[in-house]
């Protein structure tokens, strides 16, 4: 257990943690000839194409150091702020952890939420600047602010490039030195953690634990403490580039089981395993809940394909544990799921893996919050989609979320994100310089203003540096309206929204332009309006498509060509009544750039 060393990869997007990943296995032989790739570990098709990590990925290494044999098992960590779930998932599961800050970029803003989600678990950490081969690169600079971050020598800091592998032995040798062995005790009961989970089509759920005391064997019968199953542990095993089957595995080491479980319910991210016949007492400690931050309505484009779409996100949530859902049903699109997600990326980012893994084609509504209703007879009504929004005559007053937003940023970008907020109806409650050039600003603000484009925006105004915390607070009483969209004076359930008053007539204009720009032309005018109640705020009209009818008409009285457009005319009108107008799935998106 002295040579076993758990350690994990964070930073911000794109400062290379990937790539250095893909040397560690290159430089410990763990993956070589064909295997080498770039993103080795990245396994998702999606991961690929955008060069973006979704999921954390856990692999075993083997090193030779002063003649002693070392097992590394290293996790390779998501860098985007939506998906800091899975990082804190990680992060359990290590004892030390590897800190990549880009020479080029320095320290942003994931670099800080990470650093501070690794030092609560009193991880090991080890400063590694990359991209020193960069032309841009200013390491001088960046390890001045990575001395003020942390606060360790400046010999401390390793400076890599993980492209070209200079430096990279260094790491393996610090790792080797610095991170402390796990602790635990091999011989006391057994306590696994699940720290993840995926679904094999062929051989059911695959669970990916880390003993923290005990020993499990091949064969054992295990206990699931949080669902109380009881399963035949079939396999268990080592994560190597392919799964590679061992007869036990001890405390400190991770590993994966296979035990046939075919029920995604019963499997939950964070859950401890323990023998039958010699149980532990109590579970490990888990993982906090996951906070959704934005929900939106997911529906089938065939309502027949309904259950299908619920054995989807079943295994889908097994992989990934921060998507939350619930049935409800809409009057548009009849029966489907009310998600809960991370930010905007995260739902984007399931959207497809439904498609791709499951060849799901779903409909996706506008995102929102959850609000509480109360009406004059002091009823409480919870209202997560717009449509059960009550009548404004029995209604008394409305409660929104409200969250305390603490924001990271340098000096320089105060003023560009103060006026930010304060559009998004925030108010400043507290300002700390945490340094001369860093500033903590803290916000009470509505969740339903950050839903959307908040995190994007906040990245632009302080050029990518501002790091962003919340944590929700209270419901508090606001003034709200229920923004409805009518094509041909019929109401699409599916576009109506929940907005405050003062800003529900620049987002029906806005709403309405966009929609006209993105609804194809038909046979017949589409009448794009939008209403809030009775009274209409603002409308558009798509131009029907015309053809030329008096083409071939040429020379004689006008009348003839008359006789043919009135024709037209009375063609279209007919047209009018039986024709449906299809809206295409961006539209259902629009909502969300209205700014741009």
């Amino acid at each position: 257990m002295k040579n076993i060393r758990n350690f994990c990869i964070i930073a911000h997007i794109d400062h290379g943690k990937s790539t250095l990943a893909d040397r560690l296995l290159e430089y410990t032989g763990t993956v070589t000839g064909r295997d080498i790739e770039a993103q080795v570990l990245d396994d998702m098709e999606l991961e690929k194409e955008r060069g973006i990590t979704i999921k954390s990925h856990a692999i075993q290494m083997e090193y030779k150091y002063n003649n002693e044999n070392y097992i590394l098992n290293l996790i390779d960590t998501p860098g985007h702020v939506d998906f800091s779930y899975e990082v804190s998932r990680s992060i359990a599961a290590c004892e030390g952890a590897l800190l990549i800050v880009d020479a080029a970029q320095g320290i942003q803003a994931q670099t800080i939420s990470n650093l501070y989600l690794a030092l609560e678990h009193d991880l090991e950490i080890i400063p590694v600047m990359n991209k020193i081969d960069l032309p841009s690169a200013e390491p001088e600079l960046v390890k001045d602010q990575i001395v003020d971050l942390i606060d360790c020598d400046r010999s401390d800091i390793l400076s890599v490039s993980a492209k070209t592998g200079e430096g990279v032995l260094l790491i393996l040798e610090e790792i080797i030195k610095k991170v402390a062995p796990p602790k635990g005790d091999s011989n006391s009961p057994l306590q696994a953690m699940i720290f993840d989970s995926v679904y094999n089509t062929f051989r059911g759920i695959e669970a990916y634990f880390k003993v923290i005391n005990g020993e499990i064997k091949k064969g054992d019968e295990v206990k699931f403490m949080a669902t109380g199953m009881k399963y035949n542990a079939d396999e268990i095993g080592v994560l190597k580039l392919n799964k590679m089957p061992k007869n036990s595995i001890k405390a400190g080491e991770v590993g994966y089981i296979i035990s046939g479980i075919k029920d995604a319910r019963e499997v939950k991210v964070g859950d401890t395993i323990t023998q039958v016949n010699f149980p532990a007492n109590e579970a490990v400690q888990g993982f906090e809940e996951v906070k959704p931050m934005v929900f939106a309505g997911i529906y089938p484009v065939d309502t027949e394909d309904f259950e299908e779409l619920r054995s989807s996100m079943e295994k889908l949530q097994l992989n990934d544990a921060s998507l939350t859902y619930e049935p409800e049903s809409s009057a548009a699109l009849g029966f489907g799921f009310r998600c809960g997600f991370l930010g905007m990326l995260h739902m984007e980012i399931i959207q497809e893996r439904l498609e791709r893994e499951f060849n799901m084609t779903v409909i996706t509504t506008v995102p929102n919050v959850s609000y509480y209703a109360f009406t004059k007879k002091e009823e409480k009504l919870i209202i997560h989609n717009p449509s059960d929004y009550p009548d404004p005559s029995i209604l008394d007053r409305v409660k929104e979320p409200f969250i305390r937003a603490q924001i990271i940023t340098k000096s320089d970008f105060i003023g560009a994100v103060m006026t930010l907020c304060i559009e998004k109806r925030g108010e400043l409650k507290n300002q700390v310089y945490l340094t001369t050039d860093r500033v903590e600003l803290t916000f009470e603000m509505p969740l339903g203003e950050i839903v959307f484009d908040f995190y994007d925006k906040l990245k632009s105004v302080s050029k990518g540096y501002a790091s962003f915390d919340y944590y929700p607070i209270e419901y508090r009483a606001s003034s709200l309206a229920k923004l409805d969209i009518l094509l041909n004076s019929e109401p699409v359930d599916a576009l109506s929204a929940l907005v405050h008053k003062s800003n529900s007539y620049t987002l029906g204009k806005k709403l309405c332009s966009k929609l006209k720009e993105l609804i194809p032309r038909q046979q017949f005018d589409i009448a794009i309006q939008s209403a809030i109640g009775s009274k209409i705020v603002s409308r558009e009209t798509v131009k029907a498509l015309r053809k030329d009818v008096t083409a071939k008409c040429y020379g004689g009285d006008i009348t003839r060509k008359r006789k043919l457009l009135e024709k037209q005319k009375k063609g279209k009108k007919r047209m009018r009544q039986v024709g449906n107008v299809e809206i295409p799935q961006k539209a259902f998106l629009s909502v969300l750039q209205l700014d741009d």
